[in-house]
């Protein structure tokens, strides 16, 4: 079975850092960009941060730009979203999710890794002031 599995959340303190991980089981992540989503209490999901299939091309929403880096390792089928400086907005439940990328497309990244086909469960960021 197909999945990806989040991990690293947790509560800090705000300008404290996490490192959020997603891995895949049951598939390659080779084909896909990987995106980091989160949904807040009572707020909409918004995309945070994409990566393209190679780990080259990534994107990220204006409000963690600089603060947040998204990375991964395609040997270990993980991809990773180090997040630091973090402020009390940053608080959500934190989503990975597959999108198919074809080789060359890097719309997929400055879409912000659209029309996912894979999800992780989620894990909790919580950041107190």
């Amino acid at each position: 079975q197909s999945q990806l599995v989040e991990s690293g959340g947790g509560a800090v303190h705000s300008g404290g850092s996490l490192r959020l991980s997603c891995a895949a089981s049951g598939f390659s992540l080779n084909a896909y960009a990987i995106g980091w989503f989160r949904q807040a209490p009572g707020k909409e999901r918004e995309g945070v941060a994409c990566i393209g299939s190679r780990g080259v091309s990534t994107n990220y929403a204006d409000s963690v730009r600089g603060r947040f880096t998204i990375s991964r390792d395609n040997a270990k089928k993980t991809v990773y979203l180090q997040m630091n400086a973090l402020k009390a907005e940053d608080t959500a439940v934190y989503y990975c999710a597959a999108t198919p990328q074809l080789p060359g497309d890097n719309s997929v990244v400055q879409d912000m890794c659209p029309s996912p086909v894979k999800w992780g469960q989620g894990t909790q960021v919580t950041v107190s002031s």
